[in-house]
């Protein structure tokens, strides 16, 4: 099972997100709403794949991805970057970001995560907003 680690300051969202994934069958191993509470998360839980959005009030998401690749003391965890924003508005910066990906949080689904963690391109969901993965 795909353990997973969301990072978002909407305890709305990180609600309805875990239930959406858990339902899908993936296993939300934590949430947190601060790049602090990421760090500490993603040292203590060893999450398969972390999802961060972009923007966590006074933080930005890109420099929670950074943080999370560089500061956690192990091999930099998978990260996809999630949002309600559109995805052309942020492409350099999620381009030039650690992350995998991106994904819009009306697509948001353990399908999704997993296209995007194997590589696969967007065609295999249709009328959704996945990013083609960045070769790493």
């Amino acid at each position: 099972m795909l353990r997973c680690l969301i990072v978002d300051d909407s305890r709305r969202f990180l609600e309805v997100a875990r239930g959406l994934l858990e339902s899908q069958g993936m296993a939300v191993v934590g949430v947190a709403s601060t790049g602090v509470e990421a760090l500490r998360q993603v040292e203590e839980l060893r999450p398969d794949v972390t999802l961060v959005d972009l923007d966590l009030g006074g933080e930005s998401g890109f420099e929670v991805a950074r943080r999370l690749e560089h500061d956690t003391g192990q091999p930099a965890p998978r990260m996809i970057l999630i949002s309600t924003h559109d995805e052309q508005d942020y492409a350099d910066l999620i381009a030039a970001s650690p992350a995998l990906g991106f994904l819009a949080k009306s697509a948001l689904s353990a399908a999704a995560i997993r296209t995007l963690l194997n590589g696969e391109l967007d065609h295999e969901l249709p009328g959704a907003a996945v990013s083609e993965p960045r070769e790493t």
